[in-house]
């Protein structure tokens, strides 16, 4: 895939300026506080590719996801797939995008209705939207445990019954069994064994060429990442701070994060020595982040200027862009 410039035609799902802000218990002056875990976030989803938000625990990759897929209510922006805001969908539009876009969530241990059986699990969802006959259903749940490679006569047993990789391929098939385009892939693997971990990847990337699925792939792990992705946007506290192809992000990154990011991801070649660069202090808190850039606080190149102003995303050619005060 090319990624010169963006393909207007090709794009599936187009994120411009999402915020999501959570109200937490208000202080000792009774005053509420606002928890930025989204705050001013743009990016595009083209049709077939797997788009992946990496960075720390806490910085809203998960938030982000969750909030396109209106599980959480946006506190603004928008999100337009083929061209039609999603947030202004109103319930029965809502209810037919959501057979568009699935999502596999982290825990595959809590995301299963331990009281039913795994058959009456994957057939709910074609039972809420009035798809098929019960021999019908019964027959497409079927078709779709194969494709995830589940046996059938796990059809008639519980969540319980089935080991951690069993029951995320259960929930790969319970996101595939109304068609869909899009699959938020929520750390999906990062609950599993590292052998089981492989499985499940290669798995999705089969299914993404049978199907032709589009990807938004969350993830902490940049050697899944790089194994996953066409595209990367990391995230720092809320806001992108770097975007490009997979390639290009990982082999010469720019911002200062993503160099750190990078530089504690283990080297395979003895004979090339990495550098490791520790980040000082903690994480800003996101109910009050740092003004101007909000990395300044742990940035080693931190000037006067990222104290006050907030780095706009520049432009580095090839469709990759770094929101950093050393570029501007």
């Amino acid at each position: 895939m090319s990624y010169e410039k963006t393909n207007e035609n090709n794009v599936i799902l187009d994120v411009q300026n999402l915020k999501k802000f959570f109200i937490s218990n208000t202080n000792i002056f009774k005053r509420s506080q606002y928890i930025k875990a989204v705050n001013d976030i743009s990016f595009q989803l083209e049709k077939g590719e797997t788009y992946a938000l990496v960075g720390e625990s806490g910085c809203g990759k998960s938030t982000t996801g969750r909030t396109i897929l209106q599980l959480t209510e946006p506190t603004s922006g928008k999100a337009f797939y083929k061209n039609k805001n999603i947030f202004q969908f109103n319930h029965k539009e809502l209810r037919n995008f959501r057979k568009k876009m699935q999502i596999v969530f982290q825990d595959p241990y809590s995301s299963l209705n331990s009281r039913k059986r795994i058959g009456s699990t994957l057939e709910e969802p074609l039972k809420i939207h009035k798809i098929g006959t019960k021999k019908e259903r019964t027959k497409k749940v079927k078709n779709i445990m194969e494709k995830v490679g589940l046996q059938l006569d796990h059809y008639h047993r519980f969540s319980h019954e089935f080991s951690g990789g069993q029951r995320q391929r259960i929930g790969l098939a319970r996101a595939l069994i109304m068609n869909p385009e899009i699959i938020i892939c929520d750390e999906p693997v990062s609950a599993l064994d590292v052998a089981i971990q492989s499985q499940i990847i290669n798995l999705l990337q089969n299914l993404q060429k049978e199907m032709k699925l589009t990807y938004l792939f969350v993830s902490h792990d940049i050697s899944v990442v790089r194994h996953m992705s066409d595209r990367i946007g990391v995230m720092y506290l809320g806001k992108i701070v770097e975007e490009g192809t997979t390639d290009d992000v990982i082999n010469d990154p720019l911002h200062p994060y993503t160099q750190s990011l990078l530089s504690a991801v283990p080297s395979y070649n003895s004979k090339k020595k990495k550098e490791r660069i520790i980040l000082k202090g903690e994480i800003p808190s996101p109910v009050n982040p740092p003004h101007g850039c909000v990395f300044h606080t742990r940035c080693p190149f931190a000037m006067d200027i990222c104290k006050k102003e907030v780095p706009k995303a520049t432009s580095m050619g090839n469709r990759k862009t770094v929101s950093c005060h050393l570029y501007n």
